[in-house]
């Protein structure tokens, strides 16, 4: 296993990075909110020019690593648009996106999206979604819409590692962009005559946010190599990212919080709107809770596997 992605899909990350900073970079998400009509014509066109929906994760695995890096890199601007559910979409014909879903009320971050939606449960099984009318406001709701579902036949559990995984790349380029912000605001915010970055207390707390943000980092590779190896635990290992992804969630945006103080509530900062915008992907399909009882539904008592449980292979 290797820690670090191919070198083609970091710059491929990279790239992504800087033409969505062209595009509007933290604007894109306010515009969207302001009208929620404009969001795919906000995102999809700047990652369609550079052949991100040619991907081929589900054939390549250097393909499946820049899927995760454009993922990372729509996170870290809050990229309004669901980029992990495109990227995951299955191989069947007809179908634009994947999208996990839960009883008793399936739901997406699809709002004003007019592709065509599969579905897949925690349980393997299969879907057609049709999108929903939200009765909240897109503020409220952060285009989140419920789903009118039609199972379909087949078994959808090798589809399910990578539609839980790609989102959770998402979500950690939130976090890198918040533990950034959080570092950057303590440089230049001074209490006493000096930086807030110069007492300890404050040092403590973004070390505490960076272990968990890199925690998650390595536990994103590790799912992405349990799937390019084609393991029989890449679910197990998709689920433990995830409930590694929200705690760790949990934890930075706390920080960055308590560290930005009231202002980092208001929409004037960067940080509200990029905490506002990550309630989804740590709350569908089912949260930290749900994501725990669905782990240990499937490992029971037995654990996880990890690099070095075939003991014949060390």
């Amino acid at each position: 296993m290797r820690l670090e992605l191919a070198d083609e899909a970091r710059e491929f990350g990279r790239e992504v990075v800087r033409a969505l900073a062209a595009a509007g970079g933290d604007e894109l998400v306010q515009r969207a909110e302001r009208e929620p009509g404009s969001r795919g014509q906000l995102v999809e066109p700047v990652l369609g020019d550079l052949g991100a929906w040619d991907l081929a994760p589900r054939r390549d695995p250097v393909e499946l690593e820049a899927a995760a890096a454009v993922c990372r890199a729509a996170g870290y601007w809050a990229a309004p648009y669901p980029v992990a559910e495109r990227l995951a979409r299955p191989d069947d014909p007809g179908y634009d996106g994947l999208i996990v879903v839960a009883a008793p009320e399936p739901s997406g971050q699809v709002a004003g999206i007019d592709l065509h939606w599969a579905t897949v449960s925690l349980e393997g099984v299969r879907g057609i979604a049709t999108p929903g009318q939200s009765a909240t406001a897109v503020r409220e709701s952060a285009f989140v819409v419920p789903l009118d579902i039609r199972p379909v036949d087949g078994d959808g559990r090798a589809d399910l590692a990578l539609a839980l995984t790609l989102p959770c790349w998402t979500l950690l380029g939130m976090l890198d962009r918040a533990v950034e912000l959080a570092r950057t605001h303590v440089r230049v915010r001074e209490q006493f005559g000096r930086p807030l970055s110069d007492f300890q207390g404050v040092q403590f707390q973004l070390t505490d946010a960076e272990v968990e943000r890199r925690g998650v980092d390595l536990l994103a590779r590790y799912a992405l190599w349990s799937i390019q190896s084609g393991r029989a635990e890449a679910v197990d290992d998709a689920l433990a990212l995830r409930l590694a992804a929200i705690e760790a969630a949990d934890i930075v945006f706390r920080v960055a919080h308590q560290l930005h103080g009231a202002v980092g509530f208001c929409d004037e900062t960067t940080l509200s709107w990029l905490s506002r915008y990550s309630l989804p992907l740590r709350r569908l399909p089912v949260g930290g809770v749900g994501t725990e009882e669905a782990l240990t539904s499937r490992i029971g008592r037995r654990g996880l596997a990890g690099l070095f449980s075939d003991t014949a292979g060390v």
